[in-house]
């Protein structure tokens, strides 16, 4: 019975032991790192470099172009036309800001969603400052 154990065992160090051996010795194996660079670790990990992004200086091309408007690598940015070629609603949009309550019309569904809006913040509030 021996010489059948010694058997099994030569058996097993010979064909199963370096099929697990190889597949365990690449588990935890690092990607090397290039020589020259090392990432800085912070404290969940490598820290990333910002990215300086290139700032347009040139005044006639700021004047005449919308700038970072191409985001393809061909191309160039899109030429702003004469106000007379673009729609009359472009004009009438709001862009100072949130419009008061007071100066909405009742009767839209932007007062209303307003309201709502203002009365859910309010009584989150005062639930805050509840006490049980």
């Amino acid at each position: 019975m021996t010489s059948l154990t010694a058997v099994f065992q030569m058996a097993r160090q010979r064909l199963i032991a370096p099929a697990i051996g190889n597949w365990a010795r690449f588990y935890a194996a690092k990607p090397a790192a290039p020589a020259g660079k090392k990432k800085k670790l912070g404290k969940l990990g490598p820290i990333m470099e910002k990215k300086v992004i290139p700032v347009e200086t040139d005044a006639n091309k700021l004047v005449n172009y919308v700038c970072g408007s191409n985001y393809l690598k061909t191309g160039e940015d899109i030429k702003i036309k004469p106000d007379s070629e673009y729609p009359d609603w472009l004009w009438t949009l709001n862009t100072e800001g949130i419009v008061p309550l007071d100066e909405l019309d009742p009767n839209s569904k932007q007062y209303w969603r307003r309201l709502r809006k203002l009365a859910l913040r309010r009584n989150n509030q005062l639930s805050k400052l509840k006490k049980f």
